[in-house]
């Protein structure tokens, strides 16, 4: 009897997504009540239906929803089920639909359902604090020509958001300006055909833009076009993040699009937009050494022969620099401690008001200690992430340069992210579903690439 891996993984991600979609949705402030007198949310059910759901196991529109994506999943397990010629297509392509119904039942509509229910209710609501209320207020700043680095937040609805001990990001912007900056055309049309606009859309844009080029990016090979597109939707942390609105998406994205171009050997397209993830977020910055030794995959790499190909790497690094320098140099002639305050200091501890020892990494076995006051104590985590990385770094270099492609640059990145992560200050659940994503894409293109070489 016919047994498909795909119907497994999917359901296994449905399940988990249910599941935490339940419970962030549970967590919500009258969340029960807000959906049912929404103005457009509320009219979607007769009131008798609202009545007869009740508060008790989810709002109406998310057992709904839940409901379609476990029937696209029981339809999905009966049509793998289907016998057809070898090159027949139609069982992949039906598949293929019944998963984006899924997507949208998990991940586009109910993130869609949080924007409404934000916009009818408080701004600091239904929202995630850094990838959305403070980037929408950069937004502000950088139309009205102020510094998101040196202003505070205090007046934004960032002050009411979260536990009043932690919100030390009310004197920082821990991001880098591409964030805010290509955000910014997106606020201007929403804000001219719906008079408003909430940071998620950027994020969901961006969402579907990664979805569609996974056809692609694994030469169009079914079982990997479905692997991977179910583990970059339905990914249970950064799905979470998608629904509330953290920024991985952000520089995710553009990291996918640079490998994209880099896949096709357009390198000046990839160095473009590999620059732009670098203006983004610093989590880039760990796949960056990687990147940069792909660039030349059409050279015999070694640390020997890297010295004298330096002119040529320098060569093909112009347009990532360059777009780096016009996104983030202006910032560093305006104010750089300001930059460097935020960007760093913040997340290392050592600025004025800095961030928590937080997460689930190294740091908690320093927290058991008992030597520290409190979270918010500094220790030396520099030492530990030095004495991992360093090593860590040239092994999975000596392994890219052995095997260059594009496939290991998402794949020693993720790996190389994680261990530095775990001995940083803080590793958070998000950082997580990054790296799952980073996994799957190296996973799934090195997959098809082997298969398209063996072919050959």
């Amino acid at each position: 009897m016919r047994r498909s891996l795909d119907v497994l993984l999917l359901f296994i991600l449905v399940i988990s997504r249910l599941r935490i979609n339940a419970f962030a949705e549970a967590s919500l402030f009258e969340h029960f009540q807000n959906i049912s007198r929404h103005p457009l949310l509320g009219k979607l059910l007769p009131r008798e239906a609202f009545a007869a759901f009740g508060p008790y196991m989810g709002d109406p529109i998310f057992l709904l929803l839940a409901a379609i994506s476990l029937l696209a999943f029981l339809i999905y397990a009966i049509v793998d089920l289907i016998d057809v010629k070898p090159g027949k297509l139609t069982v992949f392509w039906t598949k293929y639909a019944l998963l984006w119904i899924i997507i949208l039942a998990l991940i586009l509509l109910p993130t869609l359902k949080l924007t409404l229910l934000r916009q009818d209710n408080l701004p600091h609501s239904y929202s995630h604090d850094g990838g959305v209320i403070q980037t929408e207020a950069t937004i502000d700043y950088f139309l009205d020509g102020r510094n998101p680095y040196i202003e505070d937040y205090y007046d934004t609805p960032m002050a009411d958001w979260g536990f009043p001990e932690f919100r030390t990001a009310l004197e920082h912007y821990p991001y880098l300006p591409a964030t805010f900056i290509l955000s910014t055309p997106v606020k201007l049309i929403s804000d001219g055909i719906l008079g408003w606009y909430d940071q998620r859309f950027t994020y969901l844009l961006l969402f579907i833009l990664i979805l569609l080029l996974i056809p692609s990016l694994v030469r169009k090979r079914p079982a990997a076009i479905l692997g991977l597109t179910m583990l970059l939707s339905l990914n249970p942390m950064m799905g979470l993040d998608i629904l509330f609105g953290q920024n991985d998406i952000f520089v995710l994205a553009w990291i996918v699009v640079s490998l994209w171009f880099l896949q096709r050997r357009q390198v000046m397209w990839s160095s473009l937009f590999f620059g732009i993830a670098c203006a983004a977020k610093p989590t880039a910055w760990f796949l960056a050494p990687f990147w940069i030794i792909a660039l030349l995959a059409d050279q015999n790499i070694s640390w020997k022969t890297l010295p004298s190909q330096i002119p040529q790497t320098l060569k093909r690094l112009i347009p990532a620099i360059a777009i780096f320098l016009l996104l983030v140099l202006p910032y560093i002639l305006w104010d750089a401690n300001a930059l460097i305050d935020d960007v760093w200091r913040w997340s290392a501890g050592t600025a004025e008001a800095h961030y928590q020892i937080w997460g689930l990494g190294f740091a908690n076995f320093i927290l058991a200690t008992g030597s520290l006051a409190n979270r918010f104590a500094y220790w030396p985590f520099w030492i530990p992430e030095l004495i991992v990385s360093i090593p860590l770094l040239i092994l999975l270099l000596t392994k890219q340069m052995r095997n260059n492609t594009t496939a290991n640059v998402y794949w020693y990145g993720a790996i190389f992210l994680l261990g530095f992560a775990y001995f940083s200050r803080f590793l958070n659940e998000n950082y997580l579903g990054f790296l799952l994503a980073l996994f799957a894409l190296g996973y799934f293109t090195n997959f098809s690439s082997e298969a398209a070489d063996s072919s050959q």
